[in-house]
């Protein structure tokens, strides 16, 4: 593993304890490179869904970012999976999450299922309780 991507590692632990996710999934994350998805707060292991464990490595190819979290949502506009990055450049890393109780503004690469076209990066609304997390915008 080069220094980057071990720089990029202890920031996606760092961004993971700030949204309180539960601390046998950042150990499995730590540990293991496991990936943790949540539905409605309830975190599930990224590997147990083949399509969306393929989407992620897929992502994290193309843009040399890592995934340290997904969230999975039924919207108005289609199927859509968050999956939460560290990009690939350190000079971005700070700019990665703001947050504001148990909310917090999260970096993400949205991959809409129904309508590939529609996926992009961006900020998203993610909302923290119990140890899991889920979309709200």
């Amino acid at each position: 593993m080069t220094d980057k991507n071990i720089a990029k590692k202890e920031k996606a632990i760092e961004l993971m304890k700030r949204l309180d996710i539960y601390k046998p999934y950042i150990k499995g994350f730590r540990e293991s490179d496991k990936v943790c998805f949540f539905e409605g707060f309830g975190g599930f292991w990224i590997d147990q869904e083949p399509e969306v464990y393929a989407k992620m490595k897929a992502i994290e190819k193309k843009y040399g970012c890592l995934v340290y979290a997904v969230t999975h949502e039924f919207t108005p506009f289609g199927e859509c999976y968050s999956f939460l990055i560290v990009s690939d450049y350190p000079e971005e890393w700070d700019d990665l999450m703001n947050d504001d109780g148990n909310r917090h503004c999260a970096y993400a690469y949205v991959w809409n299922k129904d309508d590939e076209w529609c996926s992009e990066f961006g900020d998203i609304i993610v909302q923290s309780f119990g140890g899991g997390i889920k979309r709200v915008a």
